[in-house]
């Protein structure tokens, strides 16, 4: 289900004009921290293409989201500010950008100092992408808020 909508919204994207904004996350919890990454996000490109992390990527890290793959998506799909929602299997962005000819990828600032990133940018410029930064919302996260709802519970 979740690839068809991928197939058809790639039509979508023909337009070599239009400036392509891609970024990535888990969406669990959805809250104002991704809201404001969305929405920066979506100010700096014509199409914004949000990569949403599938259950088995996030388990990876020891993680368990808290809401299921398939209801993630379309919470942030059904977001005013993204055009299209996609699953993401992979860390590899660089491929997903190759495949979707994204001019930006957009992250939060978290990341900026890290050296990994800082080859990333390198190798993003070499097919005209560009990592851009947005600050990190403070003082709630995911897991801030999960670890607030166990507390609560206890």
């Amino acid at each position: 289900m979740v690839r068809k909508k991928y197939s058809r919204n790639k039509k979508a994207l023909k337009n070599k004009n239009l400036i392509i904004g891609y970024t990535t996350g888990v969406y669990d919890l959805f809250h104002i921290g991704h809201l404001n990454l969305l929405k920066n996000a979506k100010a700096m490109c014509d199409k914004l293409i949000v990569g949403v992390s599938v259950d088995e990527l996030v388990i990876y890290k020891n993680k368990k989201p808290i809401i299921p793959f398939h209801e993630r998506i379309e919470i942030v799909r059904h977001c005013k500010y993204v055009d299209i929602a996609i699953p993401q299997y992979s860390t590899d962005k660089y491929k997903e950008i190759q495949k979707i000819k994204a001019n930006y990828l957009f992250v939060g600032d978290d990341w900026y100092k890290d050296k990994k990133w800082k080859l990333m940018e390198l190798k993003l410029k070499k097919i005209n992408c560009k990592v851009m930064y947005f600050p990190y919302t403070k003082g709630t996260s995911s897991t801030l808020i999960n670890n607030i709802l166990i507390k609560n519970r206890k």
